[in-house]
């Protein structure tokens, strides 16, 4: 085991920065790589529009100064019912996977021309790094358990909450979206950021990618916030051992399922 992560992170990184010193060496004179600024460009667009369009509510300034149709039919639609909670989540899904996963794939696809195999889009292998996948679970469902007694952890979890009465079918598609969603995370900063950048900045990459995956945490508990941190590391270095971004989802997603659980459970839910 010892040897496996001493594999995963020192042997991972120094391949990392000797391919990425070896393209750089190659080139005869600098030249500004279109591909780096348009990766790092779109990803400060991106999570700018995240962060000011991405939610229903960012828009009820301008509805509620002077209503009309369209307004009361927003406001129905997304507010005041479980319904309209559901839809409105929704709509957050719906902004990350356009912008997380579609435009970065057309990006990739009729502007760089290039293999989304290249950017973590592959299953192939993945299993081969089990290890790391069973260490976190190991790692965090403890601590989400605990976590999960405080008041705070109750109010913010599960980011959707259906009535006991609409749990089965309500919690089941919004989980279906959930996972979705953790697929558009995974890629745009496992795949299209770190992936896109690795030939310029190394294992530096990893760190670039991390800052912003941070960031975009803001608001949320502290402690999930700092954990942020280690898991950019952790996950985008697995992603650069397989070159693949799907292990990362996995994971993500079952340590995210489990905070739902026991909030649920907590709330006696089951």
């Amino acid at each position: 085991m010892k040897r496996y992560f001493s594999d995963l992170f020192l042997t991972t990184w120094r391949d990392t920065e000797l391919n990425s010193a070896a393209t750089i060496a190659q080139s005869t004179r600098f030249s500004p790589e279109a591909r780096v600024i348009v990766i790092l460009v779109y990803t400060a667009v991106c999570i700018s529009i995240t962060r000011y369009f991405g939610h229903t509510s960012d828009f009820l300034d301008h509805i509620l100064v002077n209503p009309n149709k369209f307004d009361v039919w927003y406001c129905s639609f997304f507010f005041g019912s479980e319904t309209g909670r559901f839809h409105s989540m929704l709509y957050w899904v719906f902004v990350i996977i356009f912008l997380y996963l579609v435009v970065p794939v057309l990006i990739i696809k009729l502007g760089f021309r290039e293999k989304l195999g290249d950017y973590g889009m592959r299953i192939r292998g993945i299993q081969k790094d089990y290890p790391v996948y069973l260490l976190m679970l190991v790692v965090m469902l403890p601590l989400v358990y605990f976590a999960s007694s405080s008041p705070a952890f109750q109010e913010r979890y599960p980011l959707f909450k259906p009535s006991k009465g609409n749990l089965l079918p309500l919690f089941l598609w919004w989980q279906a979206a959930y996972f979705v969603q953790f697929v558009a995370v995974e890629f745009f900063f496992r795949g299209f950021m770190l992936h896109g950048l690795k030939h310029r900045f190394g294992l530096y990459s990893i760190f670039v990618m991390t800052l912003p995956y941070c960031l975009v945490h803001i608001g949320k508990p502290f402690a999930e916030t700092m954990a942020a941190i280690a898991a950019g590391i952790v996950l985008g270095t697995l992603s650069l051992k397989s070159r693949s971004v799907f292990l990362g989802v996995f994971i993500h997603y079952s340590i995210a399922i489990s905070m739902d659980l026991f909030a649920l459970w907590r709330a006696g839910f089951f």
